[in-house]
């Protein structure tokens, strides 16, 4: 379908970058440029690739997905009273974006790590919905050295959590030493890895999400990250 040109101000608005009142003072700064040309009014209808805003095209417009390697320290959630917050570490902008930027589920704020950010609703839900069963792998640092029969007992498809009254789906784990491992599973119950761990008498001291179904971080570093081309997905 051929995209339809909307108000500058309302895309302008939208994407972040201004208030519509705010946009005027903008115009008369002649920051903002159409197809090279200075823009002049706020109501001129507009394609998303024609504009430049200080000589740059803008950010990607709605359905924009993000993949961050979050650090330890930060916090999934949009109430500025809990802490560092992951939406700290992307330009200031996006925090205005309509629809707004929220996480695909969660990592705590001890767990660093893969998580993906997106403005698409439909996308969130389909990701978050207990029936998509996208794998996850995470790596773990365990407090004591494992037993050696935990592969099979998460393997099973048995293991009851604290709390719950379903057993967790079979998950995959795969030993590095004594005290390393990495366990795949395909849900995401609230702090699922560690009460996975505890179940079988263990604790986890550090954990890591390394891969998002066929997502990983690659080179990026803590606190990185970069928006995925519509041809990348989960």
């Amino acid at each position: 379908m051929k995209p339809s040109k909307v108000r500058l101000d309302k895309l302008l608005s939208s994407l972040g970058y201004a208030s519509r009142s705010e946009i005027k003072t903008l115009l008369r700064e002649e920051r903002i440029t159409i197809n090279g040309d200075i823009a002049k009014k706020a109501d001129t209808k507009v394609l998303h690739e024609e504009v430049q805003f200080d000589g740059k095209p803008l950010d990607p417009p709605s359905g924009m997905v993000i993949l961050m390697h979050k650090p330890v320290g930060f916090i999934c959630s949009h109430d500025d009273g809990e802490g560092r917050l992951v939406y700290d570490l992307l330009p200031a902008r996006w925090r205005m974006r309509d629809p707004k930027l929220s996480t695909i589920g969660r990592l705590d704020k001890d767990t660093s790590g893969l998580l993906l950010l997106t403005d698409d609703g439909a996308l969130l839900h389909r990701l978050t919905s207990p029936r998509h069963h996208v794998p996850k792998v995470y790596e773990a640092t365990l407090d004591r050295p494992l037993k050696g029969n935990e592969g099979a007992i998460f393997a099973s498809g048995t293991l009851m959590l604290n709390g719950e009254k379903s057993p967790c789906l079979p998950a995959k784990l795969t030993v590095i030493d004594d005290t390393h491992v990495t366990l795949e599973i395909t849900e995401g119950r609230y702090h699922q890895v560690r009460r996975m761990f505890a179940a079988v008498g263990n604790h986890v001291t550090a954990l890591h999400r390394s891969s998002l179904g066929t997502l990983t971080l690659g080179d990026l570093a803590p606190g990185e990250y970069r928006i995925l081309p519509e041809d990348e997905s989960v």
